[in-house]
């Protein structure tokens, strides 16, 4: 019995490390944030290039909202384990104003896949007097939009 111990422990390893495989965060795909926007990133190339569009729910323009391009790049370290980081910019098609995006992609415990970002948007402003105003900083928390078929 003792010489089984071993190929026993080898097999409960084998078996038990399959429930463990951490699911993989994939960027692609079509997302909604906590603020109703949404956003459809296109495939990641191998260099962690994307490009997509964004839909935003909220603004400071009284400009009617369009969809605007939106493009980006993942990490691609071997050190990121599934959950990658990283940065987008959105060229807003409607107003004198940019957004850049960073963020990472995780998976949470029940295999939920959500993007934690944070944002800074720079608007054009008239003179460097009001520069102080140009530059506003926020979060969002994005979710998979699930396809209704």
């Amino acid at each position: 019995m003792v010489q089984a111990t071993p190929l026993l422990l080898v097999l409960f390893l084998a078996l038990g490390a399959q429930g463990l495989a951490v699911k993989k965060c994939s960027l692609t795909g079509r997302w909604v944030n906590d603020l109703g926007s949404n956003m459809t990133i296109l495939t990641v190339n191998a260099n962690g290039a994307f490009a997509g569009s964004y839909h935003t729910a909220v603004t400071a323009t009284s400009n009617e909202i369009k969809v605007s391009p939106l493009q980006g790049s993942m990490q691609k370290s071997p050190n990121q384990k599934g959950q990658p980081t990283f940065g987008f910019t959105v060229n807003w098609s409607f107003s004198d104003s940019i957004t850049v995006f960073t963020g990472q992609c995780f998976v949470d415990e029940v295999g939920k896949e959500i993007l934690k970002t944070m944002w800074l948007l720079r608007s054009r402003v008239e003179n460097i007097k009001n520069d102080w105003k140009a530059t506003r900083v926020g979060t969002n928390i994005f979710t998979r939009l699930q396809s209704q078929e």
